[in-house]
C-alpha cells in the first residue's frame, strides 16, 4: 500500500477509535442512576450543553454523552440553534444530528475507500477525503435550509396573524386570548410558536421572557421587531391595540416591498437560463438551415 492510502486508512481507524473510546468509558453506573431517577419522575438536565435533556426516551441512551464528548460545546450550541430556528424536527432530535454527523462521514470514507481500492493515486485519495468532509457538514446544510424556509414562511403569515390579533383585541379580548385565538384558527410554524409561547407562559415563565424566547427562536428580523414593540407597550402601559395596528400596518408594507423587489431581481435571473439554453437553440433553429445552404452551395462551387 502506498503512504496515501495508510494515511486514510489512519484517518478513519483513530476517529473509530476514539469512538469506541468515548462509548466504552461511558460511567456504568451514572447511567444506571439516572434512569432510576427518571422512573421516579426526576429529569436531569445537563445546563452545560444547550438541548442536552436527559428524558426516559431513546435519546437517554449512551448516543447522547457520546455525540456531546466528541463534539465541542460551541459547535453543539451552534446546532441546537439551527435545530430551534428549523422547528426542532422531531425524526431529528440534537443528540441524533450528533451521532448522524460522524457516522456518515465514516460511511461516505469506507465507500470512497472501497471505489479507489483497485487504484489509489493521490488526488484519488484527496476526493475521498474531500467527499467524507462533505458529508460531515450535509446534516447542517438540510438544517439550515429547512429553517431558512420556516422562516420565509414566518414572514409571510405574519401580517395575517396581526390582523387578525388586532380584530380580536378590538372584540375585547386580552392580548394573550388574542395570540391563543390566532394560534388556534392559523397554520403552519408562526401559529406552532404562539402556541408554544402561550405555553411557556402556563408553566411559568414571564412574558418578557416567553416573548423574547420566541424572537430568540425563530431568529425573523420582523418578528423580533414585533416582540420588542409589545414589550415595550407592557413596560410603558401603550395600548395594545394601537401597537398590533403600526405593527400590522408595517409588516404589509414589508411584504409588499420584499415582493416588488423579487420582481425587480426576476430579469437578471432570467437572463443567464435565456442567453444559455433557449438563444442557442433558437439560433440554430433559424440560421441552422440557411448555414446548411450555404455550405452545400460553396461546396458545389469548390
Amino acid at each position: 500500500m502506498t503512504t496515501m492510502a495508510w494515511l486514510i486508512v489512519g484517518l478513519i481507524v483513530f476517529p473509530v477509535s476514539f469512538l469506541a473510546w468515548s462509548f466504552l468509558s461511558v460511567d456504568r453506573r451514572g447511567v444506571a442512576a439516572v434512569r432510576s431517577n427518571l422512573g421516579k419522575g426526576i429529569r436531569l438536565i445537563d445546563s452545560g450543553v444547550p438541548g442536552a435533556i436527559v428524558s426516559g426516551q431513546s435519546d437517554s441512551k449512551p448516543t447522547v454523552p457520546l455525540g456531546m464528548r466528541v463534539t465541542p460545546k460551541g459547535y453543539v450550541a451552534w446546532l441546537d440553534k439551527l435545530l430551534a430556528r428549523a422547528g426542532r424536527p422531531a425524526q431529528l432530535p440534537l443528540p441524533r444530528l450528533l451521532i448522524a454527523k460522524p457516522a456518515l462521514a465514516l460511511l461516505v470514507a469506507v465507500l470512497g475507500i472501497l471505489f479507489i481500492s483497485n487504484n489509489v493515486t493521490p488526488s484519488a485519495s484527496l476526493f475521498v477525503v474531500l467527499a467524507a468532509a462533505l458529508a460531515y457538514f450535509v446534516p447542517d446544510i438540510l438544517v439550515h435550509g429547512r429553517g431558512a424556509e420556516r422562516q420565509k414562511a414566518i414572514e409571510l403569515e405574519l401580517p395575517n396573524t396581526l390582523d387578525q390579533m388586532l380584530i380580536s383585541v378590538e372584540a375585547g379580548l386580552g392580548f394573550e386570548a388574542a395570540m391563543a385565538r390566532a394560534g388556534q384558527n392559523g397554520k403552519g410554524p408562526l401559529a406552532f410558536e404562539l402556541m408554544r409561547t402561550l405555553q411557556d407562559m402556563q408553566v411559568g415563565r414571564s412574558r418578557r421572557e416567553a416573548y423574547e424566547a420566541l424572537a430568540t427562536r425563530t431568529d425573523v428580523p420582523d418578528l423580533r421587531s414585533f416582540v420588542r414593540s409589545v414589550v415595550q407597550a407592557d413596560i410603558y402601559g401603550i395600548a395594545i391595540a394601537k401597537v398590533l395596528r403600526t405593527q400590522a400596518k408595517q409588516m404589509r408594507i414589508k411584504r409588499r416591498q420584499r415582493a416588488e423587489e423579487k420582481a425587480m431581481k426576476l430579469p437578471v435571473k432570467v437572463l443567464f437560463p435565456l442567453m444559455f439554453s433557449i438563444l442557442p437553440v433558437l439560433f440554430i433553429v433559424i440560421i441552422g438551415p440557411a448555414a446548411i445552404n450555404v455550405m452545400k452551395n460553396f461546396a458545389g462551387v469548390f
